[in-house]
């Protein structure tokens, strides 16, 4: 199974990036499955319906969130019924939505987890333990498992891939929204990478506007973020799983809007 993973999509500029590349890297790639994390997509802050629609009218297979995932209050209008868009697995029990879920397609099935990290974000229930409570239901069940980490300290998402090494088919970080140069396949057979990285503004500062960020850390006063304008950057990656189900290529995707243009 081929499958591609495309970074926290931020604002209406990583929108537009990703009906740019998407057609482009389909041809280039074939996937069998494309996931990406949108829990910036409006605004740099959560996903409402009609992108949902977007992202599944371009192509995306599933979605995965993080902790801005209540950030839009119509999402409590859909996520219940939306099976394909996932929040972090380790909310608190009863909180709205899954954590976890099956998405298949005519090339396969892919099973997708979403975890949620706790150094330096708001305590959740521990992602390592629901990380095994899932596996341990999921395991016999499916080939194919791929894990989105979302997590702040590279420590914790370095920690959940050595965790789950061996055990799932990948292990791949978002938040962060800075690719990482350190994709690798575990020894047991787990691809991993620590930030896949974002789609979205280039010049600002993780996507937002960078003056605004910057008075932010000169002043320490309360400053409101907007996503930043501008061209854009593209970072995902590629990720080939053998017929056991673990991985035998990774690579790391990174495309700026100015090498496109004079492609």
């Amino acid at each position: 199974m081929k499958v591609l993973f495309i970074g926290d999509i931020v604002g209406a500029v990583g929108r537009n990036a990703l009906k740019q590349m998407l057609p482009k890297l389909k041809a280039k790639y074939s996937p069998h499955m494309v996931i990406v994390n949108g829990e910036n997509a409006a605004g740099g802050r959560g996903i409402n319906s009609s992108i949902v629609k977007e992202f599944f009218d371009s192509g995306v297979h599933g979605i995965t969130m993080g902790n801005h995932t209540w950030d839009q209050k119509e999402i409590f209008d859909f996520i219940d019924s939306e099976d394909r868009l996932i929040r972090p697995a380790n909310f608190p029990k009863g909180t709205p939505g899954r954590g976890c879920t099956v998405i298949k397609n005519k090339d396969g099935e892919l099973a997708l987890i979403n975890l949620q990290g706790r150094t330096f974000l708001p305590p959740l229930d521990c992602p390592f333990q629901k990380a095994d409570d899932i596996l341990n239901e999921w395991k016999k069940k499916y080939k194919y498992i791929l894990v989105d980490f979302h997590a702040e300290a590279t420590s914790e998402k370095l920690a959940m891939g050595w965790h789950l090494d061996g055990r799932v088919s990948a292990v791949v970080g978002t938040h962060t929204h800075v690719q990482t140069h350190d994709e690798r396949i575990l020894p047991q057979g787990t691809a991993y990478i620590t930030d896949v990285g974002m789609v979205g503004p280039r010049d600002g500062i993780l996507g937002m506007e960078r003056q605004s960020v910057l008075q932010k850390f000169r002043t320490g006063l309360p400053v409101r973020f907007v996503v930043d304008e501008g061209k854009w950057h593209f970072h995902a990656v590629f990720i080939e799983l053998d017929a056991s189900g673990l991985a035998k290529k990774m690579e790391t995707i990174r495309i700026y809007e100015e090498d496109v243009l004079f492609d």
